[in-house]
């Protein structure tokens, strides 16, 4: 029997990955739909939180993997760079090659012939798998680049597929996300404290904790605040915070806290449906909201005119949420640990403090945080 799906799921089992995420293609539908067999597998929303999710979990010391499609490439290639690479985190990337073999839909084209050279731009090597011959030869590759912390591409083509014999039946369920009663839109809450006073005033509850946070002033005010092994100073790649949080929080038994802001969860609020659907139960975010970008001149986001976020991490199914703006409401909310991810809605000041750069290198922040993790 024909099935090389069986044949590429045997040798990723034998590379010992352990979290796969994943966006449907029609060329690989069979498959992902293999996949649930023998993988933890968490479907995304957008493929640039699945490589902060991947990093994630890459820090926890777990081996990562993604399948997607060509033209995703060009939703994640920033976050690849400025993250995955920077820290030097193994990823795996099974990239469904569109565009380039009896293609029928003529938009996939620009992007897969452009992928190889992107690919060669960024720095990212890759193999192209056309046959199931040289499928044997992928787990090397696979060893080799969790084993040196880098990304290495593997371009399944759909001529791979030809002839197999793999027929799978999918279902569609509704998710068993747990229902949230969603508040009425309220009046603004009228904020007390800056986000340097917020995290000053949560000192306590985060020493000692793995907390991710988020990039630019938020990053320095933490450290000047908690210096700890066991925080995760972003450097780059905004809107990643949280993904990079759930991926820690799903391999690990330490409570992850999560400093996030507005700007950075409008960049990519889809990641808190994926929160609410894998429901890590020691996963707490702080989305400390001053409705501006503060690392950039403190220009407004759109958390200051017609978006709630406390509503939006309820739409999107995160059940146990808060909102405060008092330092009295913001530890009682911090100290709780709900059955499930929570999400806590800070109001803020906008502005920052006068604080120092970080006087630590991407690689050392990393090995920190893993040694904690691993402690």
């Amino acid at each position: 029997m024909y099935c090389p799906e069986e044949d590429l799921i045997r040798i990723m089992k034998g590379c010992g990955i352990d979290l796969l995420c994943t966006l449907p293609c029609d060329r690989v539908r069979n498959l992902i739909a293999l996949t649930d067999r023998s993988f933890f597998r968490l479907p995304l929303t957008r493929e640039e939180e699945g490589v902060g999710i991947c990093a994630g979990a890459a820090l926890a010391g777990k081996r990562p993997a993604m399948i997607v499609q060509s033209s995703g490439v060009g939703n994640m290639i920033n976050a690849l760079l400025s993250l995955t690479q920077f820290y030097a985190l193994p990823l795996a990337l099974f990239i469904s090659q569109r565009g380039i073999y009896k293609e029928g839909i003529a938009a996939q084209v620009p992007m897969g012939q452009a992928l190889p050279k992107l690919l060669n731009a960024a720095g990212i090597p890759y193999s192209v798998i056309d046959t199931q011959e040289k499928l044997p030869g992928m787990a090397a590759d696979l060893e080799a680049l969790y084993r040196e912390e880098k990304i290495h591409a593997f371009l399944l083509s759909p001529a791979l597929w030809e002839g197999s014999e793999l027929t799978l039946e999918s279902s569609p369920a509704r998710c068993q996300c747990e229902p949230t009663e969603l508040a009425p839109r309220r009046e603004a809450l009228w904020p007390s404290l800056t986000r340097y006073q917020i995290l000053e005033a949560l000192r306590a509850i985060l020493d000692g904790q793995a907390v991710i946070c988020n990039l630019g002033i938020p990053a320095k005010e933490l450290h000047a605040i908690v210096p700890q092994p066991s925080n995760f100073y972003m450097l780059g790649s905004m809107g990643m915070a949280t993904p990079i949080g759930l991926g820690v929080s799903l391999f690990t038994d330490q409570r992850v806290f999560v400093v996030d802001g507005d700007g950075s969860l409008l960049m990519n609020p889809g990641s808190l449906a994926t929160c609410a659907q894998a429901r890590p139960a020691n996963l707490t975010i702080l989305a400390i909201d001053n409705a501006s970008y503060g690392s950039t001149g403190n220009q407004p986001t759109l958390t200051n005119v017609c978006v709630d976020l406390e509503l939006v991490a309820q739409g999107f199914g995160i059940r146990h949420t808060a909102r405060v703006a008092s330092k009295e409401e913001l530890l009682d909310a911090a100290q709780l640990r709900p059955a499930g991810t929570h999400f806590i809605h800070a109001v803020a000041y906008p502005g920052n403090a006068a604080v120092p750069n970080i006087p630590l290198a991407a690689l050392e922040i990393k090995r920190k945080f893993q040694d904690f993790l691993c402690a």
